[in-house]
């Protein structure tokens, strides 16, 4: 079993045991996402690269645990969607390779209609 249908597996065993399937519609774990993304960024808003670097070293696990809040409600709506979480990266990877093709994109922050 790989890793994904395993984690994948806590989390709806998790989420059974509460009996919350009822309140996990796409809409509510999108909006779940972009709140915890929210919580992740906090930690980071106003800090310099030299200030996130020390912060890092001081509150580490907090950070940690709001890109897991991330990935837990991801992997949970990718599952609820039947989606296939590694072959749609797998599949935007390619996609994202064609828009951003190395000898144009290397070293540049331009979006790929900016090239």
């Amino acid at each position: 079993m790989s890793e994904v249908k395993k984690i994948t597996g806590k989390i709806k065993e998790f989420r059974d045991d509460r009996d919350w399937l009822q309140f996990h519609d796409p809409k509510n774990m999108a909006v779940s996402i972009v709140l915890e993304a929210s919580e992740l960024l906090e930690h980071f808003q106003w800090k310099t690269r030299e200030e996130v670097d020390e912060y890092i070293e001081k509150n580490g696990e907090a950070v940690q645990d709001e890109i897991a809040d991330v990935a837990v409600y991801l992997f949970e709506l990718a599952d609820n969607l039947g989606i296939d979480l590694i072959d749609a990266m797998e599949k935007k990877l390619k996609k994202n390779e064609a828009k951003y093709p190395i000898e144009k994109s290397r070293g540049s922050n331009k979006k790929y209609n900016q090239l």
